[in-house]
């Protein structure tokens, strides 16, 4: 074989999309003179810290890494820290904040917080930990040419919210029905290939530098959906869990593992999982021994029990604080924290049945058992009672446990949302969600951002110490050279971490820092065409998307199974509980008190009499509250056919105004983001006019009410 025949063969892939830290990003603090300082640093237990205790010298290294590589980059230097430098980032583990600094609203985690004092135009950021110190670094990453100008300031910056976690629903097998990546739209792991953890764990470092500079600091590494692979993470694979937690440390990120809830039996052969056996307690105490042991900065375990055919506690006549707590036991001596999912239904309803309401079954399992978790015990609550839809209201259960550590849990993988064919920004959906206040809107009471943060209504001791359980999302993140499929996606990403650290943030604003990074040009700075175009597109995309989808949150109306592409009737009639109801006279469900299955009694007042009543429950949530005619009138004025039809035209318009705006950017943006958008964009029109069209043609031909402007339904 020739050379040349050799060298034709080989194929090079191309490195990963840089996303939000392309080198550009690095411009303003690379061309300036910069110093870290350093103390010695201890390393306990093999070079690893242990829990609450980041000051490792690989987290050092890395941020020294940092610095060189943006120095050399952009012609600035690494200099001494007492000769005058631009910026100094000085690791100082005595240090707290002084009573002069200005602290932001909410910032509780002392252990992630840093200073950043800017005099005459120099700037020292210091921090107590390694990690950080990153964050700080990250920050000014973040400014750019800001965090040097402007007025003389001393800040405090510290995330609100101390647990921050990425859930991968990743399978170290091919599923046969989900894939490597259940739910995922960007091609396979990070983590694992043919059937193992991958030889080359690069790109999982490179990833949870991408993490650290929006503040995340914790991923599950495999999919909650434990199969019987999977479940021998925990065990035989050990080893190389091991390996990818070595490959997140370097940027301060610590892995999680996804367990089941049956492990005592599939891998250690006892003859029960009961949570109140002996020898099953002594089992998880074992196997968290083992764990802690390899991976001594480990978080904890994520658990999905009793629920869509997942192992859990019904089997023996326990409840969910039983199993949870049998966890909890196991891990605490080594200070980890058991995530236990609160997404708990009867998958096998009777369509039939109109009293059985699977909204309900979140609250109706856990807000009995508030108190009876243990103190490092986080409930996981998705932020609707459904699953993740377009448009549902806040689940009940945030308002109902204060003496329970929540989380809430959000989705960053478009499961429902366009899979990442459609462009669809999450962060203003989530910051409705953030922003809810259980206690009315009126009442300056706590939000929900509040609640998870331990500072909720009545809050009990343990909760408020521990500052609450955080908040956790669905990652949508695989192989794909630009990590989400769709390049747009990212944008997901990024605002998940950076409302993680501030549940406040203008999504608006978040969008901004966003572009402002990814998009940078070699001086720092970006087209301001490219600016305004991104905005176009996505600031309103989540409610674009709403608009040619399903109406008024009724929700679902999608295929069956991979949930892509309209459906009306495709659940109508199975045992998934995500009924609409629809027939000649009207549509949605009777959620009511008085006449339906009582969910809006889960709800404190005032919104159970808010959602209770047609005359005050909002439109976007009639249809999830209300069985109501096709002719009732909305508060905007229009039925809610009439509604129906025109939303969904007007919703494909927007799609062909968002593809013209792209496209007035050739030129202006790397030619092979261009590609891939116009591609996604391209399917997104020809999707969301099968959904106009079909959702238009069933409410035509259901109600007999035809488009009052006489536009074309078929």
């Amino acid at each position: 074989m020739t050379d040349e025949t050799t060298s034709s063969e080989i194929v090079v892939e191309p490195a990963p999309h840089a996303a939000w830290l392309p080198d550009c990003a690095l411009a303003a603090p690379g061309r300036r003179r910069l110093a870290v300082r350093v103390p010695d640093v201890s390393e306990p237990r093999g070079g690893i810290a242990p829990p609450g205790s980041d000051n490792s010298r690989e987290v050092v290294a890395t941020l020294q890494g940092e610095v060189e590589h943006a120095t050399t980059t952009h012609g600035g230097a690494v200099v001494d820290p007492d000769a005058s430098p631009d910026l100094l980032l000085a690791l100082s583990p005595e240090w707290s904040a002084p009573d002069g600094g200005t602290a932001p609203s909410g910032a509780d985690d002392s252990s992630s917080e840093f200073r950043l004092a800017r005099a005459g135009g120099r700037v020292t950021v210091t921090a107590a930990t390694a990690t950080a110190l990153l964050h700080g670094w990250f920050h000014v990453v973040r400014l750019g040419e800001a965090a040097f100008a402007g007025p003389d300031a001393d800040e405090r910056h510290a995330p609100a919210l101390t647990l921050r976690v990425l859930d991968h629903w990743d399978n170290v097998d091919v599923h046969p029905v989900m894939g490597q990546v259940e739910r995922g739209y960007s091609g396979g792991s990070i983590f694992y290939a043919e059937g193992r953890v991958r030889d080359d764990l690069s790109r999982v470092t490179t990833y949870a530098r991408l993490l650290a500079a929006t503040g995340i600091d914790r991923v599950c590494i495999n999919n909650v959906n434990v199969h019987a692979r999977e479940a021998r993470l925990l065990t035989d694979d050990l080893p190389d869990v091991a390996r990818i937690a070595a490959a997140l440390r370097p940027y301060g990120v610590r892995a999680h593992l996804a367990v089941s809830f049956a492990a005592p039996m599939t891998l250690g052969g006892l003859p029960t999982s009961d949570p109140l056996d002996d020898d099953v307690r002594a089992w998880w105490r074992a196997a968290a021994d083992r764990v802690w042991a390899t991976i001594p900065d480990f978080g904890g375990f994520v658990v999905k029990a009793d629920s869509e055919g997942q192992p859990g506690p019904f089997a023996y006549g326990r409840d969910h604080a039983d199993g949870a707590n049998l966890l909890a036991d196991a891990v605490a001596p080594h200070g980890g924290v058991v995530h236990w999912r609160a997404f708990v239904y009867d998958h096998t309803q009777d369509w039939r049945d109109r009293s059985t309401d699977r909204a309900r079954a979140a609250y109706d399992h856990f807000a009995p058992l508030d108190g009876r978790f243990a103190e490092n015990v986080v409930v996981q609550v998705k932020h609707g009672p459904m699953d993740f839809q377009t448009r549902e209201p806040v689940s009940p259960v945030l308002a109902a446990m204060p003496r329970t550590r929540l989380a809430l849990e959000l989705q960053v993988t478009q499961e429902y949302t366009g899979q990442q064919r459609h462009a669809c920004y999450l962060a203003p959906w989530w910051s409705e969600n953030l922003g809810f206040r259980p206690s009315g809107e009126g009442d300056g009471g706590p939000a929900v951002r509040d609640v998870v943060a331990g500072r909720g209504p009545d809050p009990s001791a343990a909760v408020a110490t521990a500052r609450g359980g955080g908040i956790a999302a669905v990652a949508n993140v695989g192989d794909d050279r630009f990590w989400t499929g769709h390049p747009l996606a990212q944008a997901n990403l990024y605002a998940f971490g950076r409302l993680a650290w501030d549940p406040t943030l203008d999504p608006a604003a978040i969008l901004d820092e966003w572009v402002g990074l990814t998009f940078a040009g070699p001086d720092g700075t970006v087209d301001a065409r490219v600016r305004e175009v991104l905005h176009a597109v996505l600031d309103d995309s989540w409610r674009t998307y709403e608009s040619y989808t399903a109406p008024l949150g009724v929700g679902f109306m999608v295929r069956p199974g991979h949930h892509y592409g309209p459906d009306v009737d495709g659940y109508e009639y199975t045992p998934w509980g995500t009924y609409h109801f629809a027939d000649r006279d009207g549509i949605g469900v009777d959620r009511t008190r008085a006449t339906g299955t009582g969910f809006t009694g889960q709800y404190p007042a005032p919104w159970r009499d808010v959602y209770e009543d047609l005359a005050t429950c909002p439109d976007e949530l009639v249809l999830f509250f209300h069985h109501v005619p096709y002719s009732h009138v909305l508060h905007s004025g229009v039925t809610v056919v009439q509604h129906v039809y025109d939303t969904h035209f007007a919703g494909v318009e927007r799609v062909r105004d968002t593809v013209a705006a792209w496209e007035s950017l050739a030129g202006l943006v790397p030619d092979d983001v261009d590609a891939r958008v116009r591609e996604r964009l391209a399917e997104q029109l020809r999707s969301a006019t099968e959904w106009r069209d079909q959702l238009n043609t069933y409410f035509v031909r259901k109600s007999g009410v035809p488009d009052a402007h006489g536009r074309t339904i078929y």
